[in-house]
């Protein structure tokens, strides 16, 4: 058997792809996260285990410790599912469970999945790059690791140009908003910060870099900034300036 380190996409069961759901259906444990749909976790087949290792702000589940679990369940040769919001490889850790099996000798497949930091965006209507606009885009997170800080270096991002997508950014905010701004990003950079994105519940707040610290948003949410943020393609009939703000 093997641990197959699953992408579930950036929400919506929708949006899981074909392996994804096989693999889902097949399963004997399914190892997964907090932004797992529940209805991605009804496609499994009645009496398939389910091992919540959600990382809950405030009560992580360490990773050494997930580690060790996909590694146990798969000497035992069960048919393991770890399921991750977006991407195993885009701030999943999922090259840290890959490395664990790996040393441990236990058969590991990785399944691919639609990123948040670009499928959340585009369910709001927001394309992260748009001809004229923005030419490129830069994915990063705003986690600040235990004890210690990003490791960003914002104010040279904030020379880049293009779109910035922040992941896991909320709580990091008001620093990544000072430092953009000092890095010379002007202040009325347009911002989105989507919240639970793709899902029933997502919800959409749209504002400025100075006004992004007084957002009244919650996790998990994806932050958009650049001048496509201005963007609305889920309203035809709304007029969008394509001014782009340096």
């Amino acid at each position: 058997m093997t641990v197959f380190l699953v992408g579930a996409g950036p929400g919506s069961a929708d949006l899981l792809t074909v392996k994804a759901a096989r693999l889902v259906a097949e399963a004997d444990v399914i190892v997964h996260d907090r932004l797992a749909d529940p209805a991605i976790l009804e496609l499994a087949r009645p009496g398939t285990e389910f091992i919540d290792v959600g990382k809950q702000p405030g009560r992580p589940t360490p990773q050494e410790i997930i580690n060790t679990l996909l590694v146990h369940l798969g000497q035992q040769g069960l048919n393991v599912v770890r399921l991750k919001g977006g991407d195993p490889f885009v701030f999943g850790r999922g090259g840290e469970e890959a490395d664990a099996l790996r040393s441990a000798g236990v058969p590991f497949e990785t399944v691919p999945g639609i990123t948040s930091a670009v499928g959340v965006p585009a369910a709001a209507g927001i394309p992260v790059t748009h001809r004229g606009v923005s030419a490129s885009f830069t994915v990063v997170t705003g986690h600040r690791e235990r004890g210690g800080s990003t490791n960003i270096e914002w104010e040279a991002l904030a020379k880049v140009g293009g779109t910035i997508v922040v992941l896991m950014g909320v709580a990091e905010r008001t620093v990544i908003a000072r430092r953009l701004m000092d890095g010379g990003l002007n202040p009325d950079t347009p911002v989105a910060a989507i919240h639970w994105g793709t899902r029933p519940e997502q919800h959409t707040v749209r504002a400025t870099l100075s006004e992004l610290a007084d957002l009244d948003i919650e996790s998990p949410a994806t932050i958009v900034i650049g001048a496509v943020a201005a963007f609305d393609f889920t309203q035809p009939t709304t007029a969008i300036s394509t001014d782009l703000v340096i």
